[in-house]
C-alpha cells in the first residue's frame, strides 16, 4: 500500500483528500504545518506527498527546496493562485505537478497516480545518494543538478560501485569487472581512475571509500 503525505493547512481540505486517497488504496497521513512535514518524512518513507503553498509560517516553496535537500519524494503542489510565476517556481524547485484550488479530488488522485507511474520508472533507471543522481540509461551524473561530465571509465566504476552499496571490491575485481578480464593492466589504474573520479564528484567525494589493504566501496551517510 502505497503510503501518501497530504500537508494543508486546512483541515477541512486534508480530510477531504484523505477520503478519497484512501478510496484509492494510499495510506495517508497528514501534516498541518512545513515543519510537520519535514518530521513526518524524516521518520518515515512516503511514496508521494501532496503540499500546499500558501501556509502559515514556512510556506510550500521554502519546505519544498528543504525536501530537495534529501529527498526524491514526489510532490504535487497546491496554489490558491493560478499564476505562471508560482508554477515556473515550483517546477524551478523540483515539483513534479502542480493543481490550483479549487480542484476536483478525483482529478487530483489521478494526478498521483499519473506522477507516480511517471517517477516510478524514472527511480527504476536512476540510483540517487543525496544530491548525486546516477542515470543508468543515459550515462549521465547530476550533482546538485549540476551534470558531471565523466571520462566513460569512470562513469562505470561509479555505477559499478553504486549498484553495490556497501560492498567491498578489490582492485583486481574492479579491473576484472569494469575494464574486462582480457585488460593488461595493473591494478594503479583503478587508483588513478577513483582519484580522478573523487575529484569530478567535489563534495560527494566521500561517498566513494577506501577499504585499506582491500579496495574499495561507496556508501552514503545523511552526513555527505
Amino acid at each position: 500500500m502505497p503510503n501518501l503525505l497530504i500537508t494543508d493547512d486546512d483541515h477541512h481540505l486534508r480530510k477531504l483528500v484523505r477520503t478519497y486517497g484512501e478510496r484509492e488504496g494510499f495510506c495517508c497521513e497528514e501534516a498541518e504545518t512545513g515543519e510537520q512535514a519535514l518530521a513526518a518524512i524524516r521518520e518515515k518513507t512516503f511514496d508521494i506527498m501532496i503540499l500546499d503553498v500558501m501556509m502559515p509560517g514556512t510556506d510550500g516553496f521554502q519546505i519544498l527546496a528543504e525536501i530537495r535537500r534529501t529527498s526524491q519524494i514526489p510532490v504535487i503542489m497546491l496554489t490558491a493562485r493560478d499564476e505562471e510565476y508560482d508554477k515556473l517556481k515550483g517546477f524551478g524547485l523540483g515539483a513534479d505537478d502542480y493543481i490550483s484550488k479549487p480542484f476536483s479530488p478525483k482529478e487530483l488522485m489521478a494526478r498521483v497516480g499519473a506522477v507516480l507511474r511517471r517517477t516510478k520508472k524514472l527511480q527504476n533507471d536512476l540510483i540517487l545518494f543525496g544530491g548525486l543522481s546516477i542515470s543508468q540509461s543515459s550515462r549521465t551524473v547530476t550533482a546538485d543538478g549540476n551534470r558531471l561530465n565523466l571520462p566513460p571509465k569512470e562513469f562505470d566504476l561509479l555505477l559499478k560501485l553504486a549498484q553495490n552499496e556497501r560492498v567491498v571490491f578489490s582492485r583486481d575485481k574492479l579491473l576484472q569487472t569494469v575494464w574486462g578480464y582480457n585488460y593488461y593492466g595493473d591494478v594503479r589504474t583503478v587508483d588513478t581512475h577513483i582519484k580522478s573520479l573523487r575529484e569530478h564528484l567535489g563534495q560527494y567525494r566521500k561517498l566513494i571509500q577506501t577499504v585499506w589493504g582491500v579496495g574499495y566501496k561507496l556508501e552514503y551517510t545523511e552526513e555527505i
